[in-house]
């Protein structure tokens, strides 16, 4: 998918998280939310229309904007397909093999490290909306139904602590116990010592505050939530 539309359908889901109106809602059943919304076309999740609602600031970057005219980020996806075929090839042929053998390597490499690993890392990509809506612990009492899953949270690097990210949603960092492994929050540590990320978004200071029920700044929170939900509907 293009980023601005990923973009969009992501932060239609937070907008509604776990009720009807939220595109992937483990509401309507677990296939549902793990697949089965991105086979259905629905009048609002058409795709325009979303980005225009939910993702117009990313459109406004060059880059995102180019990925998503005239479908570039499909031609970039297939293209990045085709080099696995040709450098199997190459390799194929200077190793000094047949070229029937070469053809057969590289399609190997086209079916093994292209089309397999893309078809893993859907799947492993569509369980946070899945599994982690269903299964798991939580830190933090979410209005919605989202759970931190320890093999999900594994797996694809920091994302399956769901609960963490619906509790804070803005905060780069997903993992915040100390044994959360979140392997992408380590990677945008290193980038920003190397200076090459800036003006990251860390955990909120009054975090807990939010979702404690006795703190006296709870409803607090609570009515500037509602007033902001007021304003995007």
């Amino acid at each position: 998918d293009s980023p601005p539309h990923w973009v969009a359908a992501h932060r239609k889901h937070h907008q509604f998280a776990d009720d009807e109106r939220d595109p992937h809602s483990p509401l309507a059943g677990f296939f549902w939310s793990h697949m089965g919304w991105l086979l259905v076309k629905t009048d609002d999740m058409l795709r325009a229309p979303l980005m225009h609602r939910y993702a117009k600031d990313i459109l406004r970057d060059p880059l995102y904007n180019w990925l998503e005219r005239r479908n570039n980020w499909i031609k970039i996806s297939l293209a990045s397909w085709g080099l696995y075929f040709f450098a199997g090839l190459a390799v194929g042929a200077l190793s000094g093999v047949s070229l029937l053998e070469a053809v057969q390597f590289g399609s190997s490499l086209l079916v093994w490290g292209a089309a397999l690993r893309t078809v893993v890392v859907w799947h492993m990509t569509w369980a946070v909306n899945s599994v982690t809506h269903i299964w798991g612990y939580r830190n933090y009492e979410t209005p919605d139904a989202s759970r931190n899953h320890t093999l999900i949270g594994l797996l694809v690097h920091g994302e399956g602590w769901h609960n963490n990210h619906h509790a804070d949603p803005a905060s780069a960092r997903h993992g915040h116990k100390w044994w959360e492994l979140d392997t992408t929050w380590l990677t945008i540590r290193l980038l920003m010592r190397l200076g090459l990320a800036k003006n990251v978004a860390l955990p909120s200071p009054i975090l807990m505050a939010q979702f404690d029920t006795a703190s006296p700044q709870f409803e607090a929170v609570r009515a500037i939530g509602k007033v902001a939900d007021d304003i995007l509907e």
